[in-house]
């Protein structure tokens, strides 16, 4: 118990270190690997009936080789693309916004350091410290989200191309 209520502690001096910036960055962390959560549990729960519901659809038409069949097959490829894309640009965007709140954090923390310098005349050190560590820390933390991000982006485009050329595999138009 004490082991937790000591992480805690250390996370909100960390925390306080950063400063305001900081909590930008947990936030954008939260939801954007909330939404890397969502996907992986589509991809490994809902997508398969998403993927039987198209080659359903598809295996009862009678026949496959007309324009109207083409129409209708990428149509049902489309509309099952639609599902597995989601979120997707969201996700890219948030990677990207990651290390812009770092740098946002790092002006933040910048000016902190000018303050101090103007008030004291630029001469005193550990007064400056809690600014650099304010301009430092965000950056850092910016960083750590985006790398995070793109591993985790990354692992789910591979899995929804993947997943979008078996589906065109599986819907041929042999008869």
């Amino acid at each position: 118990m004490y082991a937790l209520i000591d992480a805690w502690q250390g996370v909100r001096d960390f925390m306080d270190q950063g400063g305001p910036v900081l909590y930008l960055i947990a936030i954008l962390i939260f939801v954007m690997w909330t939404f890397i959560f969502e996907r992986v549990w589509y991809f490994k729960t809902a997508l398969k009936a998403d993927l039987e519901s198209a080659l359903e659809a598809w295996e009862a038409r009678a026949e496959r080789k007309s324009t109207r069949a083409h129409h209708v097959r990428e149509a049902l490829i489309s509309q099952v693309n639609e599902r597995i894309d989601q979120f997707m640009p969201l996700i890219k965007t948030m990677v990207t916004l990651a290390p812009l709140f770092g740098l946002l954090g790092t002006v933040t923390g910048m000016i902190v350091v000018f303050e101090v310098m103007a008030i004291t005349g630029g001469g005193d050190a550990k007064s400056m410290s809690a600014g650099v560590s304010k301009a430092t820390i965000p950056t850092m933390s910016g960083m750590v989200a985006a790398i995070s991000g793109v591993f985790g982006h990354t692992y789910l485009e591979r899995v929804a191309n993947r997943e979008k050329e078996l589906l065109q595999d599986h819907l041929t138009m042999d008869h």
